[in-house]
């Protein structure tokens, strides 16, 4: 196996690892939440004026399949929604007070894990973490052209 397929294979086991293992708190704690809405959640608690085009793109989700999550929020009563007096048009989501909890809920257990995982990282130089970055940054930016390639790909079929 070449360093590129062994970075590949180790970057897959990492994200499996930590998935698995927060996976189990998670679901111990908000248990009466999909992941999906938790994460609609979190994005709506952390941006003003969150709507399902922004949701979409940031979680790269479908906007029919935000609405259905947003819609269950609002029936479960976690968020709401509003228009801006100017844009009758666009729908926006806030939280509620009960999905303020579960947001609330949810950063405390990032935080927990950032606590477990605190060992590793003060372990690392600024000049690793420059690297790590400045190689994710890259291969994100990679993956964001390849997307776009699908988006035009697919509107053209």
């Amino acid at each position: 196996m070449n360093k590129k397929e062994q970075v590949l294979t180790d970057f897959r086991d990492l994200f499996s690892k930590l998935v698995w293992l927060n996976k189990l708190k998670m679901e111990s704690t908000l248990h009466d939440y999909k992941p999906s809405e938790v994460h609609c959640i979190e994005y709506i608690g952390n941006h003003a004026d969150a709507n399902v085009t922004k949701m979409a793109e940031s979680m790269y989700m479908t906007r029919g399949a935000i609405s259905k999550i947003t819609k269950k929020l609002i029936d479960k009563q976690l968020i709401e929604s509003y228009q801006k007096p100017d844009n009758k048009k666009e729908i926006y989501f806030k939280l509620t007070a009960q999905g303020s909890q579960i947001k609330q809920a949810h950063d405390q257990l990032h935080q927990e894990f950032e606590e477990r995982d605190q060992v590793v990282f003060e372990q690392v130089t600024d000049e690793q973490f420059d690297h790590m970055l400045q190689f994710i940054q890259r291969y994100s930016d990679h993956l964001d052209d390849e997307i776009k390639k699908l988006d035009y790909s697919q509107k053209s079929e």
